[in-house]
C-alpha cells in the first residue's frame, strides 16, 4: 500500500497562525484565546474560542466567496500556496485535488444578511446564498488555487475534517491525483451555538473534559489545511499518515453509542490500517467535548482498546473550544506539530480541568502540565452526531530526519 506523507501544514487557530506560536501556546495549556462573548446567544455569557489576529482579504475576483469561514480558510491556505504553485507546474492543474471539512460554512454571512432584510427588507447587494453551501469552502479554494483536479467537501459535524484524511489518501492510492489539500475550517456563528444551547449543551463556563462536573462544550473557531502526496523513498518530509479508521454506528441522531462501540470500532481500525498495537500509540488527542455523555463513551472506549495502561491523552478543547467541523484538522495538526520536531521529546498538551475525576467512568491517564513523553505515533479521535466516527494516526517519518 502507497504510504502517505504529509509534507506542509497551514494554520489559523485561536492560539495564532504560526507553528511556534501554536506549539508553544499549546504546551502551556495558554486558555488565553477563550473570551466571553454576550452577542451569540441571547441574555447569556459564553465563553468561546476566538481567532483574533487580522485575517487576509478575499480578493477581489473571489468576492462571491467572502465569508469569516474562508478568510479563515485563506489564512491557512496562503501558508501551502508555494507547496501547490510547484506542485502545479510539476504535475498540473488537474492532478492537485481538494477534500475539506466543514459544518458551518459561510451560515455567519447569512446570518449577517438575514439581520440586514430584518432591518431593511432587502438582503445586502453583495450577499449570495451560496456562501451558506457547504461545498462553498472547497469551491473557494479551487478557484484561489486556480487547480481543476477532484475537488469536494466532508460534512458529518465532528468528525469531518478528520475523514478528509481517508477521502485524499484514497484519490492519491488510485492515481487520480499527486497531491491533495485536505483539512477544514468553521466559524463562529449564532446557528451552532444556539442549536447546542437548546441542547442543553454549552459550558456555563469553561469545559471540564472528563471530570464530575462537566457541563457541556465551549464552542471555538479556525482553519488547517495539509498538503498530502505519496512518500517517495527521499522523501524528507518529517509527518506520515500511518492510519485511519471510520465506522457509523448510527446509534442516535445526537448521543453517542454508550459503551463506544462506534469509537471503539474507529479506533481498532486505524490501528489496523497502521500495522500498530495499541501499546504502540504515545499520546491521544481525546474527543473530549466535556459533554455527559461523550466523555462517559470515550473513557470506555479508549479502556476497552487500550486495556488497563492506556498512553497519555487529553482533550485540548478547554484551549480553543470546540472547533466542529475543523476539530479533526486543527487537532491533526497539533500532533503534526509534536511529530515535525527535531527531537523525539516533546511536552504533550496538558488536560485542563478542575482534577476531579468522575466517579462513574473509568479513570484515564490524562495529561499534566509540563509531562513529556517520546513521540512517535500519535492518535488522534472525533465522534460525530450520528454516530460518524474517525480515528487517525499520524507517525514520525524516520526517513525524514537527519
Amino acid at each position: 500500500m502507497t504510504k502517505i506523507a504529509i509534507s506542509h501544514l497551514g494554520l489559523c487557530t485561536p492560539l495564532g497562525k504560526t507553528a511556534a506560536s501554536v506549539l508553544s501556546r499549546l504546551s502551556q495549556g495558554d486558555i488565553g484565546a477563550m473570551n466571553n462573548r454576550t452577542d451569540i446567544i441571547p441574555d447569556a455569557e459564553t465563553l468561546v474560542g476566538e481567532v483574533t489576529f487580522d485575517l487576509p482579504v478575499i480578493a477581489e475576483h473571489l468576492a462571491r466567496y467572502d465569508s469569516r469561514n474562508n478568510r479563515l480558510l485563506l489564512c491557512a491556505a496562503e501558508q501551502i500556496a508555494d507547496r501547490v504553485a510547484r506542485a502545479i507546474a510539476e504535475w498540473g492543474p488537474q492532478r492537485i485535488g481538494i477534500v475539506i471539512g466543514t459544518s458551518t460554512s459561510g451560515i455567519g454571512a447569512g446570518e449577517d444578511a438575514l439581520k440586514v432584510r430584518a432591518q431593511t427588507g432587502a438582503f445586502p447587494e453583495q450577499y449570495l446564498y451560496s456562501q451558506q453551501e457547504l461545498g462553498n469552502s472547497s469551491d473557494f479554494l479551487r478557484h484561489y488555487f486556480d487547480i481543476s483536479g477532484p475537488c469536494y467537501t466532508v460534512s458529518t459535524a465532528c468528525s469531518s475534517s478528520t475523514k478528509v484524511f481517508a477521502s485524499a489518501r484514497r484519490l492519491l492510492q488510485a492515481d487520480l491525483c499527486d497531491l491533495v489539500i485536505v483539512g477544514g475550517g468553521d466559524s463562529l456563528c449564532k446557528l451552532t451555538l444556539n442549536g447546542f444551547s437548546s441542547l442543553e449543551s454549552v459550558s456555563k463556563g469553561h469545559c471540564l473534559p472528563f471530570s464530575a462536573n462537566r457541563d457541556g462544550i465551549n464552542i471555538g473557531e479556525g482553519a488547517a489545511l495539509f498538503t498530502l502526496e505519496k512518500l517517495t523513498a527521499d522523501d524528507t518530509s518529517s509527518v506520515i499518515l500511518a492510519g485511519i479508521g471510520e465506522s457509523s454506528d448510527a446509534h442516535h441522531i445526537s448521543a453517542p453509542h454508550p459503551e463506544g462501540l462506534g469509537a471503539i470500532a474507529a479506533i481498532q481500525s486505524a490501528l489496523k490500517d497502521a500495522n500498530l498495537a495499541a501499546e504502540d500509540i504515545d499520546y491521544i488527542n481525546l474527543h473530549g467535548t466535556a459533554t455527559q455523555k461523550n466523555d462517559a463513551m470515550e473513557s470506555r472506549a479508549i479502556k476497552q482498546v487500550f486495556g488497563s495502561t492506556p498512553p497519555p491523552c487529553s482533550s485540548t478543547k478547554p484551549i480553543t473550544g470546540h472547533t466542529l467541523g475543523a476539530a479533526g484538522a486543527i487537532e491533526a495538526a497539533f500532533c503534526y506539530l509534536l511529530l515535525s520536531q527535531e527531537s523525539s521529546r516533546q511536552t504533550l498538551p496538558p488536560q485542563i480541568w478542575d482534577g476531579i475525576q468522575d466517579p462513574q467512568d473509568p479513570s484515564l491517564p490524562l495529561v499534566s502540565q509540563g509531562q513529556s513523553a517520546e513521540v512517535n505515533y500519535l492518535m488522534s479521535n472525533s465522534f460525530a452526531f450520528g454516530g460518524s466516527n474517525a480515528s487517525l494516526i499520524l507517525a514520525r517519518n524516520q526517513r525524514g530526519k537527519k
